[in-house]
């Protein structure tokens, strides 16, 4: 069986590292094609890459994960994040990808903020790329641990072992090809994900003596603490919000809006949103289909299960021929990879662009700025893998810490910025500062698991709240009349 698997891996992997050559060919010539793909991607390619890099992981190990272990109710999570992309895709996107292109080409999150409020430039650069890079170090570590947690448990092989191989690859596309090598992938990848959760459901159902969902929800019933319900008894109203919240980490996560600045024409926007959103769809519902049926398969086969995050491993494994086990692993390496290469990409670019360029060489030219952000894609990979070197690591956990903490800090700040012109940069400063530190200040005491003596909340809501009080409190009690730009098309 596993020379089966490794044929299929094998031609993944052939195939992305064949992307990556293909895109460094193409475009990467210049920072602006090495960071952006030179603003040309077609709808397609940037509604799929946005999905793909969007979703990591945690759709086909943190999702169902969480609903193997506790049932229908973890799906709010999934409802939560389709209002919030699809919100994100109207309100954030168009205007996005209008902006930074009239606002002097902004090539990142950091430089188009500096160019939109020139009175805090400097700070808004060094602070928002401080920011990037060290959440983007736990979000890309969640992506190495579901990579550890496959090896091990497909392969038998060293977690660790997992977590550098992972690495490894998408290292070699990513340095090599940049972002238009990232989002080829990505849309390869997307397809290969979505396809996975369509048939995996399906076979799990009406697998052996499934008997299909009447049977299912027969033996799902006799589970004690496992729930069909949307609302269990010890549901609170506080613990819906924190599902329901994830949603608002849409509008501050750089390395989905930056697909947006990358889109080839303002016009076509909804077309991509059409694309992203009827993807993200099926691939919910796909990813719910997983954690509940496989629960069902697992508990009517007496199998037993260490690790509910790795359900989706476990009915690959045991249910497919070796050559569908392995494209069904590429479609989990795919989940991990599409996102750990996004995370990396846009980290480099605020330590080439927003750190390296405006702090130690003002006059670097574009080849310059292109190694210097190669080095960086090595770097934050690094610094990565040696957070995720704890093999008990959650996925889901990692990604919610990291969720939040882009949320709270660039959402209320990005909503803004686009659309409200009476905001300053010293407003802009205070949100992206006041909700960073919220989120890290929340973990570092435990609320997000217990709040004055009730359940947790999810640290994006207080420090979503908290940065959109702060923006508007600052801007109006400040004024600097150079940011007072018109925000429609000149």
């Amino acid at each position: 069986m596993q020379t089966g698997i490794w044929i299929s891996l094998i031609i993944y992997f052939a195939a992305m590292l064949g992307i990556g050559f293909y895109a460094f060919r193409k475009s990467t010539s210049n920072s602006e094609e090495y960071m952006l793909g030179g603003r040309n991607l077609p709808p397609a390619v940037a509604a799929l890459s946005a999905g793909a890099s969007d979703m990591s992981g945690w759709l086909l190990l943190g999702l169902p994960g969480a609903l193997y272990a506790a049932g229908l109710v973890e799906a709010w999570i999934g409802i939560g994040l389709f209002i919030g992309a699809l919100v994100n895709w109207i309100v954030v996107a168009p205007r996005l990808r209008e902006q930074t292109e009239r606002y002097d080409n902004a090539l990142t999150i950091p430089e188009f903020l500096a160019k939109r409020f020139p009175s805090q430039a400097t700070a808004l650069r060094m602070v928002s790329a401080v920011i990037i890079v060290v959440f983007f170090a736990v979000y890309t570590a969640s992506g190495l641990v579901a990579g550890g947690k496959l090896f091990s448990s497909a392969f038998d092989g060293g977690y660790q072992t997992g977590v550098w191989l992972t690495l490894g690859i998408v290292l070699v596309y990513t340095v090599v090809g940049g972002f238009l090598a990232v989002c080829l992938t990505d849309f390869v990848q997307g397809c290969i994900m979505m396809l996975a959760l369509i048939v995996m459901p399906a076979v799990v159902l009406y697998a052996g003596d499934g008997g299909g969902f009447a049977q299912a929800g027969e033996t799902l019933a006799g589970i004690e603490g496992f729930t069909m319900s949307w609302w269990t008894e010890g549901m609170t109203l506080i613990g819906w919000l924190s599902l329901m919240a994830w949603g608002l980490g849409y509008f501050g996560q750089p390395h989905i809006i930056v697909r947006f600045m990358a889109v080839r024409s303002v016009e076509e926007v909804a077309t991509a949103r059409n694309i992203a959103m009827a993807w993200m769809a099926i691939s919910l519902v796909g990813a719910i289909g997983v954690g509940i049926l496989g629960r069902a398969y697992v508990e009517r086969n007496g199998i037993e299960l260490g690790d509910s995050e790795t359900i989706f491993i476990l009915l690959a494994e045991t249910l497919f021929p070796a050559i569908i086990t392995g494209f069904l692993f590429a479609a989990l390496l795919a989940a991990i990879m599409s996102t750990v290469s996004s995370q990396l990409l846009v980290s480099s670019s605020s330590l080439a662009e927003d750190i390296y360029k405006l702090l130690v060489n003002k006059t670097a030219n574009e080849k310059t700025i292109v190694a210097v952000g190669r080095i960086a894609v090595v770097a934050v990979g690094a610094v990565a893998a040696v957070i995720a070197g704890d093999p008990e690591s959650k996925v889901l956990g990692l990604v919610a810490n990291a969720w939040a903490g882009f949320g709270a800090a660039f959402g209320p700040l990005m909503i803004l910025a686009l659309t409200w012109s009476r905001m300053t940069g010293r407003g802009a400063l205070a949100g992206l500062v006041v909700g960073a530190l919220t989120v890290i200040i929340w973990i570092a005491f435990g609320w997000n698991s217990s709040f004055l003596g009730g359940p947790g909340i999810y640290e994006i809501i207080p420090g979503f709240i908290f940065a959109m009080i702060a923006i508007v409190a600052v801007s109006l009690a400040t004024e600097t009349k150079d940011e007072f730009r018109p925000l429609t098309a000149r």
